[in-house]
């Protein structure tokens, strides 16, 4: 059976040219499933709809969150595709087992002041400092993700045009533009602090990423949530802050100020609208906490 997990995660990379976090969680999800069956005996090419709903009140059981069940049975369903297509399995009853619809949840944003806050923790004077700066000029100014932050390389950017050249999910590529705060950080950050970040590289290769850490070397996401998190503290001693939470906000004060839904689309690199239309929801809900602090009848 691994060997046909192996040809089905080929088939997702190439054929349908998934994330590679995408297959790295596929992978991990369909790995459990296939330990569920060996633990119970059960053989695969018998497989029915029995089995699956055994194992979805297992991860009810084990308390996993709605949202990442949903995720398990949906990449089990597309493995189990694969393998009824390969002739592997008899039937196809599994299909009638739904998924769990997912929980709604608003995503969490930051108002325009308290984001100006954190853009000014950075002390530019520092080397770090100034990358850290333009780092949150990036997140908050063009809404990218943290992966297709860290992907940029000095060929991504555009200073005189003003914008970047983003690969997000699947390698789809999208230009988004950068504002004058953003490539007047970027462009000093290029000019100042990155030569010599640069030049802490002690294997001296040149390295082609936009961004570094301090020895020279390719910025991680870990990094860069660290360092998020780290302005957040200082900011507004908010303990939670990513670099999604700029994301968020970077959509909601678009709509806020009469953006149109499709152009807020277009720039987060999103498949359909709807995923977008959440974004509306935030706009509503900063109405609201505003009217029910500041009006006396409220």
């Amino acid at each position: 059976m691994d060997n046909y997990l192996e040809y089905f995660l080929q088939v997702m990379k190439i054929e349908k040219n998934s994330a590679v976090l995408t297959i790295k969680s596929y992978e991990k999800d369909i790995q459990q499933f296939l330990s569920f069956l060996d633990n119970n005996t059960i053989k695969l090419p018998k497989l029915s709809y029995l089995t699956l709903r055994k194992y979805l009140a297992l991860l009810k059981e084990q308390k996993y969150k709605r949202s990442s069940i949903a995720r398990k049975i949906s990449a089990i369903r597309s493995f189990l595709r694969f393998l009824k297509k390969e002739q592997v399995l008899d039937n196809n009853t599994w299909e009638i087992v739904s998924i769990p619809k997912k929980e709604k949840r608003l995503p969490k944003f930051l108002f325009v002041d308290e984001v100006l806050d954190l853009l000014e923790m950075p002390t530019i004077e520092t080397y770090l400092g100034c990358r850290d700066r333009a780092i949150l000029e990036v997140l908050y100014g063009t809404g990218v993700r943290v992966s297709e932050l860290v992907g940029l390389q000095i060929s991504s950017i555009n200073l005189e045009e003003g914008f970047l050249k983003v690969k997000g999910k699947g390698s789809k590529e999208r230009i988004v533009p950068l504002g004058m705060y953003g490539l007047q950080s970027v462009a000093v950050y290029l000019t100042k602090s990155r030569p010599f970040l640069e030049r802490c590289n002690n294997e001296k290769e040149s390295i082609p990423d936009l961004f570094l850490n301090r020895f020279g070397q390719k910025l991680s996401d870990r990094s860069v949530r660290r360092l998020v998190k780290k302005y957040g503290v200082q900011a507004s001693q908010n303990n939670n802050l990513s670099p999604h939470m700029l994301r968020h906000s970077f959509a909601s004060h678009l709509l806020n100020a009469g953006a149109d839904l499709r152009v807020v689309q277009e720039l987060l690199g999103h498949t359909t609208v709807s995923t977008t239309q959440l974004y509306t929801h935030i706009t509503k809900e900063a109405l609201k906490r505003t009217y029910l602090r500041t009006h006396p009848r409220a």
